[in-house]
């Protein structure tokens, strides 16, 4: 049963984090910036790979 449950949960994660970086791709595409939150801090990543702690 646990197996099971751990190799539904790596796939369900695995397609998660195929999702995640189309969507990277697309925002940089487009011209976006990527957003996170590291340290609480929020950080921005732009398409020529510059980094920002403030809104672009």
């Amino acid at each position: 049963m646990d197996e099971e449950y751990y190799k539904e949960a790596f796939k369900v994660l695995s397609l998660a984090n195929i999702g995640a970086k189309k969507a990277q791709e697309e925002n940089h595409r487009l011209g976006l910036p990527n957003v996170y939150s590291i340290e609480g801090r929020t950080v921005f990543v732009m398409p020529n790979g510059e980094i920002k702690t403030e809104w672009p």
